[in-house]
């Protein structure tokens, strides 16, 4: 599922990508192939409107001699060119070259393009490509010192060298060709990684809420086994009375009880995890609400002959949701209070670092192995399953405890030695 999942969220990240990077790339070939072309064009417009300059006595007279005429020579720039000076049936006239080619290749460019008779086109010529272009010769001619111009029956065919402008245009298609190439190979190595990366937390999150729906599953069957047992006990002797039958209804009570508390922490946590859970901040005396927490809890303490050692900073403000830092604590000091031996120790302390408060309480009993310290913020996690039922835990609290904390923006961690002493930190930020 998370395979498909992937591949789709890679093929429209591509897709997209592939899209733009064509989009702009053609862009760019598009921009450049038409201001080539408008260039040639402009060279080539640019010749087709010089003029033959030619004075009044140079016209034909009834002697039928010859005219003389000067013909303004032209070199476009550095591209070779050159024209062919035709009559009405595409016989040539005059040849005007700055290119070193024989007769036989002017009279077969003449004799294409006259056959085609298709404007600003291209013609291969000598192992080169020509741009042409046709146009009707004018003649400028002056009289009396007045110009005017005289429009003729034959065709100036003039042919412009655009074979290193073509090969640039190639050069950049194949540039641009390979560029995207490669950009879609590393996009898409790119792409793979984050996509992967994107979905391994909700494959994590997927894989959490099923073993959370197994775990629960499993903690629920012992204490409704208890009360089918025993409500089957009570009915194979019905004939007694409830005063004798009082243990089985007890061990009934003892499922229950033990069912609420688990359904109950089921519901804190997913309120906890709940992206609508509200946290109201205010300002408060944390010192106090420490205080108040270890006084609820003396009768736990005193029927194990715990000794709690505190040493609280006073006058320690944060801001804060009081409600949630009251239920972290109860969480660390129950837990504490359950894993310490009898007759054992349990250090509080709080203390200003900096800018944040630290927060430790310190339990003695039998640790917690180096190899599942990481596993104590894990839903359902006990390290001592021996004293699952004997203390009513159900690894429920230390989860709540981590989402919190984190919900409040601050920090937990736990250091253990076995059968030493366990210490819990959490960090929050000071009221400033």
């Amino acid at each position: 599922m998370f395979t498909k999942l992937r591949n789709r969220f890679l093929i429209f990240n591509m897709l997209i990508t592939s899209i733009i990077m064509i989009a702009a790339f053609a862009a760019i070939y598009i921009i450049t192939y038409s201001s080539i072309h408008s260039e040639i064009q402009k060279k080539l417009d640019q010749q087709s409107q010089m003029q033959i300059i030619t004075k009044e006595e140079d016209l034909p007279d009834n002697t039928g001699k010859g005219t003389r005429s000067t013909i303004q020579k032209f070199s476009l720039n550095d591209n070779l060119s050159f024209d062919i000076e035709v009559d009405k049936n595409g016989k040539i006239l005059n040849i005007d070259s700055f290119v070193d080619m024989p007769d036989k290749a002017y009279h077969k460019a003449a004799e294409t393009v006259w056959n085609n008779k298709k404007d600003n086109s291209t013609i291969t010529l000598e192992g080169k490509e020509w741009r042409y272009s046709i146009a009707k010769i004018k003649k400028e001619v002056i009289r009396n010192e007045e110009k005017s111009i005289v429009v003729e029956n034959n065709y100036r065919i003039m042919f412009l060298d655009v074979t290193a402008y073509n090969k640039t245009l190639f050069q950049l298609l194949t540039t641009l060709l390979s560029v995207a190439l490669i950009m879609l190979f590393v996009i898409f190595i790119i792409s793979f990684y984050f996509a992967n990366r994107a979905i391994k937390p909700i494959a994590e999150a997927w894989e959490k809420q099923k073993q959370f729906v197994a775990d629960a599953s499993h903690e629920l069957k012992t204490p409704l086994s208890i009360i089918n047992a025993n409500y089957d006990a009570l009915l194979a002797n019905q004939e007694e009375t409830i005063k004798n039958q009082l243990k089985w209804f007890d061990y009934i009570k003892i499922g229950t009880d033990r069912m609420t508390k688990l359904i109950n922490d089921l519901l804190a946590f997913a309120k906890m995890e709940s992206i609508n859970l509200e946290i109201r901040k205010t300002p408060f005396n944390i010192g106090n609400t420490i205080d108040e927490v270890i006084l609820s809890m003396e009768a736990a303490v005193i029927e194990r002959g715990i000794r709690i050692i505190s040493s609280i900073e006073p006058d320690v403000i944060i801001k804060s949701d009081p409600e949630k830092v009251s239920q972290l604590v109860t969480i660390l000091l129950d837990n504490a209070v359950k894993y310490s031996n009898r007759n054992g120790h349990i250090y509080i302390s709080l203390i200003k670092s900096k800018r944040r408060v630290v927060f430790s309480i310190k339990n003695s009993g039998k640790g917690i192995a180096k190899q599942d310290l990481p596993k104590v913020f894990d839903r359902f996690y006990r390290s001592d399953l021996s004293r699952t039922y004997e203390n009513g835990s159900y690894g429920l609290g230390l989860s709540i405890a981590k989402t919190i904390i984190d919900r409040l923006g601050g920090h937990i961690h736990v250091t253990s030695e076995e059968n030493g002493f366990t210490t819990f930190t959490f960090t929050l930020k000071l009221h400033s």
